[in-house]
């Protein structure tokens, strides 16, 4: 069983997307909540965020926003957080959300989940941190990723075990099961092992 406590989710935080996704998101959400994860977010009462953050929130898990200033001048974020900080951007937006979570989770979302997705793969690549990274791939929305990243292992862009950084769930189900099971591995991070073949 893994010692994690709060999960760090990336979503879309879209208002127009197709139904399917906020069910799965909402799905994870309540699957998030009813198994005693907390969830700390972009603080963004819109979108697959808000879908997942009320179904956590409702199952009596807590909720906590991370949002840059920008944002939340724009009046974008919900009073439901039982925290909400406020950075002055999205680097220390994202530099916060990591220092407050024990695991990541992407749900579909654009370029911004893609940015944020990717810097917690490389965090953990390098060894900052060995917390679970999760991606939902709802509609098989990250298959055309996930074959972009076996292309950057096969053309030696990453080495082989790149692939152990990520796991891609197609279900909420199975992307919970995976954080409740997650046990870290002993990343090997010197100069040889990054740097040569």
């Amino acid at each position: 069983m893994s010692n994690i406590k709060r999960v760090c989710v990336f979503a879309s935080s879209c208002n127009f997307l197709d139904s399917s996704y906020y069910e799965a998101a909402a799905e994870f959400g309540d699957l998030l909540g009813k198994s005693g994860f907390d969830m700390v977010y972009g603080g963004s009462s819109l979108g697959l965020m808000w879908a997942c953050a009320e179904k956590v929130k409702e199952n009596g898990s807590q909720i906590i926003g991370v949002m840059p200033e920008k944002l939340h001048n724009m009046g974008v974020n919900t009073d439901e957080c039982v925290e909400l900080f406020v950075t002055p951007c999205m680097r220390s937006r994202k530099a916060k959300m990591d220092e407050l979570s024990d695991a990541v989770a992407a749900l579909p979302g654009g370029f911004g989940t893609l940015e944020e997705l990717a810097e917690m793969i490389v965090q953990k690549q390098l060894g900052y941190n060995q917390k679970p990274i999760v991606l939902l791939n709802t509609n098989g929305f990250y298959n055309k990723l996930r074959d972009f990243f076996d292309e950057i292992i096969e053309q030696n862009f990453a080495r082989d075990e790149a692939e152990n950084l990520y796991y891609i769930a197609d279900t909420p189900s199975e992307a919970v099961e995976y954080l409740k099971n997650y046990v870290p591995e002993n990343l090997v991070v010197t100069k040889e092992h990054i740097y040569k073949r």
